[in-house]
């Protein structure tokens, strides 16, 4: 192909990237921004979507796009819970302690990486597309699937934005982040929306790899990537920010497809890590973040 076809190639392949990158920093950057705990499992919970989503699918044995809705609904859900049950049990224990919830986060990710080794196994597993159409588009055909993940990201992403800026939940969520005694004052259950905001940003997480699992495979170790490029995306985008969130997602991904069509992958790594040690320096608080006063 010339260039003009590699590029829209490229590009369409780092805008998938990107969409699935973006719901996945904004589970984190929202723990991140209303707790102020750095949830370093974020990853296994993006891990543990995927393995259900193969575990509904397979037990279904229906038609693929029955499974795959099965598990668009399910995984996110019963991740929540585990969410839920974590926060409960560890973080709330320990106060939320900012130090404290990294070694117990750690742990989680432990935990939660050998249970599935344990009862997923090793194998990298696929799970059946949902539907194989292919949009024809001027120099080639591309996944139809695909160019739907662009458009559930989307979708999900203004739907969490209506919610943080339109609703009662939204304005609880952030006044909390603002002034967490301030909010205890004002009779909002803070240790409630701790644990719905833990889960949230594991529901998020776990809806990505729904959606990214049927382009790749299922497996115990699938959520390493994730979490790493998901505190890039934080750090560039700023903390707690939506608007930060998807832009940084955006350069990571479009970046990350463009220079590794028309270079190589480990360039896009460098580049971005480039970046995150241009954005410490010269702007600590990200691209849209807030500086701290």
């Amino acid at each position: 192909m010339a260039f003009g076809p590699h590029l829209l190639l490229a590009t369409l392949e780092g805008l998938v990237t990107a969409a699935v990158l973006a719901l996945t920093a904004l589970g984190l950057s929202l723990v991140f921004g209303v707790m102020r705990i750095v949830n370093v499992a974020h990853g296994e919970f993006f891990m543990l979507g995927a393995v259900l989503a193969w575990a509904v699918a397979t037990a279904l044995g229906t038609h693929p796009a029955i499974g795959f809705v099965a598990a668009l609904i399910v995984a996110p859900l019963v991740v929540g819970a585990v969410a839920l049950l974590s926060e409960r049990l560890v973080l709330r224990r320990l106060n939320y302690d900012p130090e404290a919830t990294i070694v117990a986060t750690i742990g989680l990710l432990y935990i939660i990486q050998q249970l599935a080794l344990s009862l997923y196994g090793p194998e990298a597993r696929p799970v059946t597309p949902p539907f194989s159409y292919r949009v024809l588009l001027p120099w080639f055909g591309y996944s139809g699937y695909k160019l739907s993940i662009i458009a559930a990201s989307a979708l999900l992403l203004v739907a969490t934005w209506l919610v943080l800026t339109r609703t009662r939940i939204g304005l609880v969520m952030r006044a909390t982040q603002y002034d967490r005694e301030m909010a205890q004052a004002f009779a909002i259950p803070v240790e409630r929306v701790y644990a719905g905001v833990f889960a949230l940003g594991a529901m998020l997480a776990a809806f990505a790899a729904v959606l990214i699992v049927p382009i790749s495979q299922a497996h115990y170790l699938m959520g390493q990537d994730p979490l790493l490029l998901s505190f890039i995306v934080v750090i560039i985008g700023g903390l707690g920010s939506l608007r930060g969130t998807v832009v940084a997602a955006l350069l990571i991904g479009l970046s990350d497809g463009i220079v590794s069509m028309f270079f190589s992958p480990t360039l896009a790594k460098l580049i971005a890590t480039l970046v995150v040690a241009m954005v410490l320096v010269f702007r600590p608080q990200g691209l849209f973040g807030t500086a701290a006063r």
